[in-house]
């Protein structure tokens, strides 16, 4: 606005403010919004003093169910979190440094990424690594552009065993795009197998899969991978950090492009986030990898430094030449899984690991010996969660679980049709055996 600022304080700020933008009321001003949307009423009540406002605010947050056991998973897991982690993280040198788009100044914060890449790259057994993505599901959309880039096709299957929010992200964000997304029914909790490999053609992008899938299931996807690249079409798979300290591997599977949530390595579960996307990939398909990446190198005077490499990004390169407009890091959340890792290490993180497959092996026993409870597929191969079904709906019984003190896990039926007896419930290595029992005999009761 010709560069002034205005306050709409007065009638003569209102005139001189509707003047420069060209038009005559405030009623023209705001008419794009739904008459049903718009009001001249705000039902604001009297300013609070600090004191009292933080009584409010201590008050509201008392209504949170903090105290409840938590069994709920879906891609989201209460794993514990090491007091070092939030004090390093913490630290002004990395919580005020934001993103290193100066490198000549942020040689820490550089080499905390190259350090994170190289983790996530050794975890997911691929060759490189970005710095991060926003979370799981924009990562799975950023590895589907990233196929139609390397293969130049606009065809892509994608297991219905792959997490529905994800999938629901995938859609979203291809809405107006030109290609082709075609979901593969599940076949008893595993990928529909003899229906993905009929339908792959020279004409398919990539397969997408998760290990393990959102039911829990593991599966080993070696064979659909090979299939997919029998037409020349590339294997994505989503996977759980955690699990991979014990479970085969994608690169071991052969996969081409791995993406994940990473909020198990060492964030804390909250209101929708903050979430942290990873994405490994072969050393071949680098230079089509969206976002950023730190490389190692040498100074003039043959000191080791770090510093943004193949910047793919518009702020750096052409827009139109740019692999996505719209991925960022996140730097903060990848240096607490950096320092998570490196608390655990490579035995940590297997005997944690470890710790959530014992946790649910020992829940399937008490759980399947509730009488009406069973296994929702035959399938029983599982790492930290799995899905019962219930002898009613198991959105009703999560619901009545709530006034016993649990979060009971995940009514499947939200999004699969026809499923709405299945619960979904996750163990981690911070549930014990008497919380187990607890629940168990809690969720007898229920029923």
């Amino acid at each position: 606005m010709s560069g002034t600022t205005y306050c709409a304080g007065s009638p003569d700020d209102d005139r001189a403010m509707l003047s420069e933008l060209k038009v005559s009321s405030l009623d023209e001003l705001f008419a794009g919004i739904p008459s049903g949307l718009q009001t001249d009423k705000f039902k604001l009540p009297p300013g609070l003093t600090e004191m009292e406002m933080t009584r409010r605010l201590a008050g509201l947050a008392g209504m949170n169910s903090t105290h409840l056991v938590n069994f709920c998973g879906g891609g989201f897991y209460d794993h514990f979190i090491p007091a070092a982690v939030d004090a390093l993280a913490g630290r002004a040198e990395f919580y005020t440094a934001y993103t290193p788009y100066q490198p000549e100044v942020s040689q820490g914060t550089l080499q905390a990424i190259y350090e994170y890449q190289t983790m996530m790259a050794r975890l997911t057994e691929m060759e490189v690594s970005n710095a991060s993505l926003y979370d799981g599901g924009t990562a799975l959309f950023e590895a589907v552009m990233m196929a139609f880039r390397i293969t130049r096709r606009r065809r892509v299957l994608i297991d219905a065993g792959v997490n529905p929010i994800y999938r629901s992200m995938l859609k979203c964000y291809s809405a107006n795009l030109d290609f082709e997304f075609i979901e593969v029914p599940a076949n008893d909790g595993l990928a529909g197998r003899q229906e993905m490999k009929k339908m792959l053609t020279n004409e398919t992008a990539a397969v997408i899969l998760q290990n393990p899938n959102f039911f829990g299931c593991l599966d080993d996807c070696s064979d659909l991978i090979a299939a997919a690249h029998s037409v020349g079409a590339l294997g994505i798979m989503s996977v759980y950090p955690v699990a991979l300290g014990i479970v085969k591997t994608p690169g071991a599977m052969g996969a081409d492009i791995v993406t994940g949530e990473a909020q198990s390595l060492g964030l804390p579960l909250s209101f929708g986030g903050p979430y942290l996307g990873f994405m490994t990939t072969l050393k071949k398909h680098v230079h089509k990898m969206p976002g950023r990446l730190v490389g190692a190198t040498q100074d003039t005077q043959g000191k080791r430094g770090f510093v943004l490499t193949l910047q793919a990004r518009e702020q750096h390169i052409r827009r139109e030449k740019a692999t996505s407009n719209i991925c960022s890091n996140e730097a903060l959340c990848a240096l607490r899984s950096l320092i998570y890792l490196s608390l655990l290490g490579k035995d940590g993180l297997a005997e944690m690991a470890g710790s959530c497959a014992a946790n649910a092996a020992y829940a399937w026993n008490k759980l399947t010996a509730i009488p009406g409870v069973t296994p929702a597929f035959n399938n029983k191969y599982f790492f930290n969660e799995f899905t019962l079904s219930l002898p009613q709906n198991a959105a009703d019984v999560v619901s009545a679980l709530i006034d016993r003190g649990f979060a009971a896990g995940f009514p499947v039926g939200r999004y699969y049709p026809g499923m709405e007896k299945g619960l979904l419930v996750a163990f981690t290595e911070k549930r014990t055996k008497e919380e187990i029992d607890m629940f168990a005999a809690a969720l007898e009761a229920a029923l």
